[in-house]
Order: structure tokens, then sequence, then C-alpha cells
């Protein structure tokens, strides 16, 4: 942090420090002028860090920046120009993504893990001219994957790999002039793809305005920057928009950030510890692996780790009470997704009882409504849809017909989740109604048996599903991962323990499978699309007659 910083005060209630307090924060109207000021007010400064020991400082980070875009601009990239790009979490990734911003080029980043069917559809949405790709990476060869699209007669853009050092031109004359601050945010330069857990991914249209606002509110009612000495780590795909907030956030706030490119323990224990990170971010997948890790060390880990925040899916209360007791750091968990930058950020000094069951308050710039099926607010107090419509909301799809099934006529985005909002003024989010498990009428949430089962010693990872069933509709099946080291458990021992802690027979699991990971998109949600695929026959274990 530089001397210029100041810190503001902690209350508990988050609600009692508005948007003028973030005196700590640089607000750019785009990314550009951010980076700009950013290299002005803290050149020496760290910014980013990697596993291979390379350090850029902001200063030296708008430089580089300069000469990758004058590199890719001897490629042919240009404003306006299409560009899809699959890169690892590195530095070089970092710096190419500010260089096609730099360049006003559109981009269009894809998660590094997907494979040739969820690339096609994503190249095939956008349509670029330019495709970059690291080559080889982690023992997958992307080039040949782009070749072998192309070949099927799918989208052929020009390939231009990235290695973990940019290609770069120190001749910078050429360069385009700088990006219009775009104040009215209303330019499309930014295309993020849903997960696909479902099928084909959906491309997201942002603005530099619908991430920066998101950014901003997550640098400033999350606290980041103000803890002495932070370091920062992002430890999944730079290609998600988390990886753009993260960016802006760093760059807003004045603090380094470790980028990793994979979820590797040894690895991000030994990366951790050397580079004293003290807060990291992610998927709630994240959160359990950072405790299993600590669980079964005899000693802290992570002596300099003191927050955890993420978003994308909702977490589990027990995480929080975990990450208390066996890591001692505070879980805020967010509440945000790819069409929405930030609905709601958790402030880390809330009280631990409202940050264990709830998804931060609802950002300065976004308003949120709660609905039936009919798109009619609830009553007061009571659980609904979540609608948003606000200043991190995307411009629609990159397929307009999209658009009219996830917008209302009046512009409220459609969530797809189910929530409550508290008396403190937060949002506690309940589940995915498409998730919803209809048993003999009666609507499940499959969350609610989820969190129950996650408190279970033998349960390491939990997914409840709905399957389809003739004389039900639907049955509850359980899929869990056992915690390291215990015996399996079995769904009487489950049953018996979810009825101890009170829940209605009607909602008991009925089938239980043993796995040892559960599968997840390249987003880290758990694909439960893919659970009901393969288990939609009943199991040996069966829950005949307990709950009928």
């Amino acid at each position: 942090m530089t001397d210029t910083t100041v810190v503001p005060p902690t209350p508990h209630d988050p609600r009692t420090v508005k948007p003028a307090d973030w005196t700590w924060l640089i607000r750019g109207r785009s990314w550009c002028g951010l980076i700009a000021e950013r290299a002005a007010t803290s050149p020496d400064e760290r910014f980013l860090l990697d596993e291979h020991g390379s350090e850029i400082t902001f200063g030296a980070f708008e430089a580089r920046v300069e000469r990758v875009a004058a590199a890719l601009a001897e490629r042919g990239v240009g404003p306006g120009s299409v560009v899809a790009w699959q890169l690892p979490t590195r530095i070089s990734s970092v710096l190419v993504m500010a260089a096609l911003r730099r360049l006003d080029a559109v981009q269009a980043p894809i998660i590094a893990l997907y494979r040739e069917r969820e690339v096609t559809a994503s190249l095939a949405a956008v349509d670029p001219q330019f495709f970059l790709v690291p080559g080889e990476w982690a023992g997958f060869y992307f080039s040949a994957m782009a070749a072998s699209i192309a070949e099927g007669g799918g989208p052929s853009p020009t390939v231009i790999e990235i290695g973990l050092e940019p290609p770069e031109l120190e001749d910078t004359s050429a360069l385009p002039r700088l990006p219009d601050s775009d104040e009215d945010g209303q330019q499309v330069r930014w295309i993020y793809f849903t997960s696909g857990s479902s099928g084909v991914p959906k491309g997201a249209r942002h603005t530099d305005s619908t991430i920066l606002t998101g950014a901003t509110s997550f640098a400033g009612i999350g606290r980041m920057g103000t803890r002495p000495d932070e370091v920062s780590a992002m430890v999944f795909p730079v290609a998600h928009i988390g990886g753009a907030l993260y960016v802006i956030t760093s760059l807003a706030a004045g603090f380094p950030v470790l980028v990793l490119e994979a979820f590797n323990p040894p690895q991000v224990v030994a990366e951790f510890r050397k580079h004293h990170v003290t807060s990291t971010g992610g998927a709630p997948a994240m959160y359990a692996g950072l405790i299993a890790m600590a669980k079964s060390s005899p000693e802290p880990l992570f002596p300099d780790l003191t927050l955890l925040k993420g978003g994308g899916a909702a977490s589990p209360p027990e995480y929080f009470d975990h990450a208390k007791d066996v890591l001692g750091v505070v879980i805020a968990h967010d509440y945000g997704m790819t069409e929405v930058s930030m609905i709601a950020v958790a402030d880390p000094y809330t009280d631990p009882d409202i940050l264990r069951q709830t998804d931060g308050m609802v950002i300065p710039d976004n308003e949120v409504r709660l609905v039936d099926l009919d798109d009619q607010p609830v009553t007061q107090g009571d659980d609904g849809l979540v609608q948003v419509r606000g200043g991190s909301v995307c411009k629609g799809y990159t397929d307009p017909t999209k658009d009219a099934e996830n917008f209302t006529e009046d512009g409220w985005f459609r969530t797809g989740d189910l929530g409550r909002l508290h008396p403190s003024g937060h949002i506690e989010v309940i589940g995915r109604i498409k998730e919803m498990i209809i048993r003999k009428g009666e609507n499940i949430a499959p969350m609610e048996i989820e969190e129950l089962l996650s408190r279970h010693p033998s349960v390491g990872e939990v997914a409840v599903i709905g399957l389809p069933d003739e004389t039900r509709g639907e049955r509850v099946c359980a899929v869990v991962v056992p915690t390291d080291g215990d015996e399996p458990p079995t769904l009487a021992d489950l049953t018996a323990y979810l009825l101890e802690a009170k829940l209605m027979k009607q909602k008991l699991p009925e089938q239980l499978e043993i796995v040892s990971e559960l599968p997840r998109t390249g987003l880290s949600k758990v694909a439960k699309a893919r659970l009901r695929s393969q288990f939609g026959e009943p199991s040996n274990q069966s829950n005949e007659g307990v709950n009928a």
C-alpha cells in the first residue's frame, strides 16, 4: 500500500460504510484509465506475482501492456477486432487481457478447461477473427484442438499462441489512440460465457462499466486492500469474469496478487507461505479444498491467511464454521454470476452469525427483488426468485433470442436463484429453481439437505439431486465424497443423522451414491446435470418405505 492509503473504520454494520467512504480506492471510468492512474500513483509497488518467480510492478505493467498491444497490433488486432482467448491463469494472460482492452478489441475469454464441444459453441457465438491459445498446457494441445475445430467445419480464426511470456514489441508508436472512457457504459467489449452445465454455453455481453461497477463494490464493501501487508491470490480461471474483477480490484485498491495456474495443493501451500498470502477467492469448492488440506496437516499450513471471499455458487454455513475452526479465517461469501459481475458483496467485519448464513449486501448500483413464478413480487419476508437490475448487469446475450427468456420486459434479469432477504438487509441464496426436487407434489430444496449432511463427520462433500421416479415423480439422491480416511457412510447412517437434526421424513434421501470426487463445470460449480444422468437408476443403497 502507498502512504496515501486511508483505511476506513471497521464497524460491524456494513450499512454504515457508504461508497463515499471508499477513499482508499482509485475509481477509473475505464480499464485503461485505471491502469494509468494506478501506475502513476504506485509505480514501484508489486502488482502480479507467480509460481515461476516472476514479479511485475504497477508501473512496469502499464509499460508492458503497451508493448504487448503493439505486438498484437502487428498481427492485425485493432479497434473492434473480435478476439477469443483460452489461456491459463498467468501473468502473460493478464497482460494480454489488458492489451486487448488497450487496442479497443472485443474479447471473449474461454475457460481453459473447456474442450472441443464447448469451445466450438463459444467461437460460433462470437465469430472471432483471432483465437489466442497457450499451445500446449497441462498436457493438452490447444492449437491442435483449434485446428480440429476448423477442419470439422467450425470457426477458423487466426490462431496466435501465447506462452508463459507474451509477445512484446518495443516500438509502440503505431498504436491507436487510447480508447474513450465510454462513460455511458454501452460499448460492449467483453463476452463472458456461462459454464454450460446444461448444454451449450451462452455469451453474456459486458462493458467496462458493468465489470468496473461490480469490482469497485467488491473492493469497497469487501474492504480489499485495507489490511496491513495484504497479498491476495487468484487460483481460479482468469477467463472467468471473476478474473477481471480480481484484476480491477487489485488495481483499484493497490495490493499484489499471486496468480497460480492450477489448484495444486502442495504448490498452493508452498506459494501461499512463500508470498505470505492473506486473502484469496473463488468458488466454495476452493474453501472445501483449503479446509481439507488444513484438516490433514498436524501444523498450520496458511499462517498468514485471514480472509476467503468468493461466489459462483452458494456456500454451506458449515464451511464458515470449518474455516474459522480449522484455518482461523473468515469466509465473507459474495453473490455474483457470469451475467451479473456482482449482485451482493459481504463485508468481512459483519456479525459472524450474519456472515455464516448470507451472501452479502446488495451493491449500491443494483436493485434486487424477489418474485413468484409469474414475476410478481412476493410478500415481504417470503422466499422468492431473485431478479436484479442495475449497473453490473450484462447487456444481454450474443444470442438475442435468449434475452426474452432471461430478462423481464421492464429490464429485470432473472437469475434463476431462490433467495430470501434478511432483516439486516443481507441476501441469502437458497438454491437454483431448476434444482428443486418435486417429490409427490412437494417442493424440496436440495441445499437444505446438503447443509445438514455437510455437518456429518464422514461427509467431505455432498450434492443432493432429484432423479426420475415412477411413483414419486422424483426421488431424493445424495451423492457423497467421504472424508479422507473415514469409512463411507451408509444410507442408514445419513437418514438417522438427518432425523436427529429434525428433518422431515419426506425430505430424506432415498438413494446414496459414493464417489471419489464431484464432477464440476469449468466454473467449479457441481455439475448436477451429469450426476442426474449418471445415477438415474437406483443403486443398491435405497431407502424404500422410510419416507413413503
